[in-house]
């Protein structure tokens, strides 16, 4: 193998770090750095232990035949522009992060055009394994030893990896992830604001319940950057955090008028065109939902499922399928898809949501708060308030708190397993 190159990491966060860590493994030398004033904190950190961790990012970039950029998406440009021009000649240079287009701008703009061009991203978080996991390569500028090179030392880490254009890989990441993400956060904040604990509420003990509220705990367990990365700088993603507004204000608008026969149509519409692959098997068991419940067991009260309901009629009025995506699952797009399959999928749940919906006032408050919740964030998103999403993420960090959301994101990592067993 190529064990005479050298791997770069500039940025040094979670994901650097499980970046670095991976090639030292593999026998690379890895040169790393990360903002100015923690590099010499991060020099003796365990999780770096065999990383040499450089001055700066020119220095990375200088002596580096591989570098990769795991910066924030809305900080990208700025690192490119400082540390681009100082890539060494024929070197690779790649981002890391959900979003590529502002990092192949930025490459196309600052590194020099002896640089090759070929982003790899992995499509799962610090948490995730590598070895059998997806990952997305798009080749943008490069010659044909630079190709080899990259696959060479990219296959050594075991991954699946699918080629495919970065305009392809972010309208996929748009269509997999704008609208569940959206959907999650509004669950946290609804909750937040009516000071409730979802697993503590008889409304909330379904098995796909289960996973809402794990996913749900996952997410805030995360860091607000990831999210607000895609939302912000995804050039797809607004046109869907659009659409999933208005699908839940015109499915609740209907609930609330009782309007049974058109709410159902709208939902026979969604069912016949989204979930086209009827007959094939499901992406989730229930029998393995069931088991990971965060509260007692206790009796079953019938759910609107309104956050789901407006997923697919989200996909539906798009005119976008989901599994047009399955090449580039990753764990949690199987749980956040799945269930919204399984509701669709399942006459008798589904029915029992529509009655919920147009007829139980006792659940109405819920879903006036997820509504509201949805607008607050939608309307921060469109207006590129980044501050405020940051503000709003964290309050509701805060309302979960550190254990609630360790023990969702255990139990969604032992869900994760389970389902891939």
């Amino acid at each position: 193998m190529t064990r005479d190159l050298e791997i770069g990491v500039i940025g040094l966060g979670d994901m650097g770090k499980l970046y670095a860590s991976q090639f030292c493994r593999l026998g690379y030398r890895v040169n790393g750095s990360d903002v100015p004033g923690r590099n010499d904190e991060l020099r003796d950190s365990p999780d770096l232990k065999g990383v040499h961790v450089l001055d700066d990012g020119i220095a990375v970039s200088r002596r580096s035949d591989i570098v990769f950029y795991l910066v924030e998406t809305r900080n990208i440009g700025e690192a490119v522009k400082a540390y681009g021009p100082s890539t060494k000649k024929g070197a690779i240079v790649s981002s890391g992060t959900s979003v590529m287009t502002p990092a192949i701008e930025a490459f196309d703009q600052y590194v020099p055009k002896d640089v090759s061009i070929i982003n790899w991203h992995w499509l799962f978080g610090p948490s995730v394994k590598p070895e059998g996991s997806n990952s997305v390569v798009s080749i943008h500028r490069t010659d044909e030893e630079s190709e080899r090179k990259a696959r060479e030392v990219f296959s050594e880490l075991g991954m699946k990896v699918l080629e495919i254009p970065y305009q392809e890989h972010d309208r996929i990441t748009a269509d997999t992830q704008a609208v569940t993400h959206l959907g999650f956060q509004s669950m946290g904040t609804a909750w937040k604001n009516m000071g409730s604990y979802p697993w503590e509420n008889t409304n909330y003990m379904t098995g796909i319940d289960n996973v809402k509220i794990l996913m749900c705990l996952r997410l805030f367990d995360g860091k607000s950057h990831v999210y607000s990365g895609l939302a912000f700088f995804n050039p797809q993603a607004k046109e869907q955090i659009r659409q999933y507004r208005n699908s839940t204000i015109d499915l609740f608008g209907l609930m609330i008028r009782e309007k049974e026969k058109e709410l159902r149509q709208r939902l026979r519409d969604a069912e016949k065109n989204v979930f086209r692959n009827e007959g094939s098997p499901l992406l989730l068991d229930e029998k393995v939902l069931e088991r990971f419940s965060l509260g007692i067991r206790q009796r079953k009260t019938p759910n609107s499922h309104l956050s789901l309901l407006a997923m697919a009629d989200a996909w539906n009025q798009l005119g976008r399928s989901p599994y047009d995506n399955l090449v580039c699952q990753t764990p949690p797009f199987k749980l956040r898809v799945g269930i919204v399959e399984y509701l669709f999928r399942n006459p008798d749940l589904l029915e029992q949501a529509i009655q919920t919906a147009v007829y139980d006032k006792s659940i109405r408050a819920d879903d006036l708060a997820f509504q509201n919740s949805v607008i607050d964030w939608s309307t921060m998103i469109m207006d590129g308030d980044e501050e405020g999403y940051m503000r709003h993420f964290e309050d509701v960090k805060r309302f979960f708190g550190e254990e609630r959301l360790r023990h969702g994101k255990e139990k969604s990592g032992e869900l994760i397993a389970a389902l891939n067993s």
